[in-house]
């Protein structure tokens, strides 16, 4: 077996994909398989070619040699292998080359599901006339992010410098910032610096692929806010209060008490034990991340116990 080692970029259909290697897999009797590279990027949405050849001896002393099968894998043993095309992950989005000793694969519509490592196996008429090409490939799918790089609340807004990232991309290609999932922001590069309101939503893609935008980030939408019990609260019980919030990234939440200014904890829950009259009153939850904040009330009433 022998192999070499180089870093190649390559784009397709608009998509950056980045070789890590390139590895030829040969035997020493004729039967191998060559990958041009062991390691592959995408980008989820996009559509990548694993490129492969594939060689095998003329004939034997018994028989000229023929493919009677060609396939790729990514489950099952080298002897038992399931055929992507038969795979229901797969269904309607790849693509086996036909050309003589091309034994390309093409993937469409990437899922970051299809990371794995990829086999191409051949079948002959010869006896014991199969191979598969190991170690394979690994091909590594992901989804664009964005990142928040600073943020300064304001008295209109929010100021902020974001960042449209992944871990492929190591050329510079055009990106489209997107407002609300409509296309209304000029930018172009991978950062954004922006005044931000509430209502936003902000999602990145590259320029051309719309299509595949990736998650939005935004502020913290109105908390839900519950107790636990829900019945009538008596004294020298214990109450759970609880807040939640979509928001992206993640929220972080403290609660208050109406008309103090310190905070009771944070997290998403606050737990009064052995609660008393005195705890009656007003609380609320304060949903924050780096994009803004929200608050929600909730009226806490105890009943007094016989005593």
């Amino acid at each position: 077996m022998r192999g070499a080692a180089m870093r190649l970029n390559t784009a397709v259909r608009g998509f950056v994909v980045v070789v890590l290697s390139v590895s030829v897999v040969q035997s020493q009797d004729g039967w191998g398989v060559t990958y041009t590279s062991t390691q592959i990027c995408a980008v989820k949405g996009s559509t990548v070619e694993i490129k492969c050849s594939y060689t095998y001896p003329s004939r034997t002393q018994y028989q000229i040699t023929k493919v009677q099968k060609k396939l790729w894998f990514t489950k099952g043993t080298n002897h038992n292998p399931v055929d992507l095309k038969s795979d229901p992950d797969y269904t309607g989005r790849v693509e086996y080359r036909s050309n003589q000793k091309d034994c390309t694969l093409r993937i469409t519509e990437l899922r970051e599901s299809d990371s794995a490592v990829y086999k191409f196996r051949f079948i002959t008429n010869q006896q014991g006339g199969s191979y598969t090409g190991s170690p394979g490939v690994t091909l590594t799918v992901t989804d664009l992010q964005v990142q928040v790089i600073t943020s300064r609340h304001q008295q209109d807004g929010t100021q902020v410098q974001l960042k449209c990232h992944s871990s492929c991309l190591h050329d510079r290609p055009s990106y489209v910032w997107m407002k609300n999932g409509q296309v209304t922001l000029r930018e172009t590069s991978s950062t954004l610096r922006y005044l931000l309101f509430p209502e936003d939503n902000i999602s990145c893609a590259l320029k051309g692929h719309e299509e595949f935008p990736s998650p939005s980030v935004y502020a913290p939408k109105l908390p839900s806010v519950s107790v636990s019990p829900s019945a009538e609260i008596v004294e020298g019980s214990s109450v759970t209060l609880t807040c939640s919030s979509d928001a992206n990234p993640a929220a972080s939440y403290t609660w208050y008490k109406e008309d103090e200014d310190s905070p009771k904890t944070s997290g998403h829950n606050f737990t009064i034990s052995n609660i008393r009259p005195e705890h009656s009153g007003s609380y609320y939850c304060v949903a924050h991340n780096n994009r803004g904040t929200h608050n929600s009330t909730l009226q806490l009433t105890v009943a007094a116990g016989n005593h």
